[in-house]
């Protein structure tokens, strides 16, 4: 096999240390800024829609899709930006 950049990786506990950084402070103080139109602001700026089939944030300035959060039994789903990709979240 070729030698690439992702060649020699390790696997996703190595982003424990610095996500319980992340996530384990108030998340409405985070900071964005909207790959679309460039406005960056707080969480707490965006503009929410929901609660059904979940909560949506969008870019107060373009109406972008910042993320969506979506609560099920036992877990929550939570996608970043407009990407098809989404975590699930155990529920405490």
């Amino acid at each position: 096999m070729p030698d690439t950049p992702f060649s020699s990786h390790r696997d996703g506990n190595a982003l424990a240390g610095p996500l319980s950084q992340i996530f384990a402070v108030d998340p409405t103080t985070a900071w964005r800024r909207c790959p679309d139109c460039g406005l960056t602001g707080s969480l707490a700026q965006l503009h929410v829609y929901g609660p059904e089939p979940g909560l949506t944030g969008r870019c107060p300035g373009c109406a972008a899709v910042a993320l969506r959060l979506v609560e099920q039994p036992g877990h929550l789903w939570l996608q970043m930006g407009g990407g098809a990709g989404a975590f699930r979240f155990p529920r405490l």
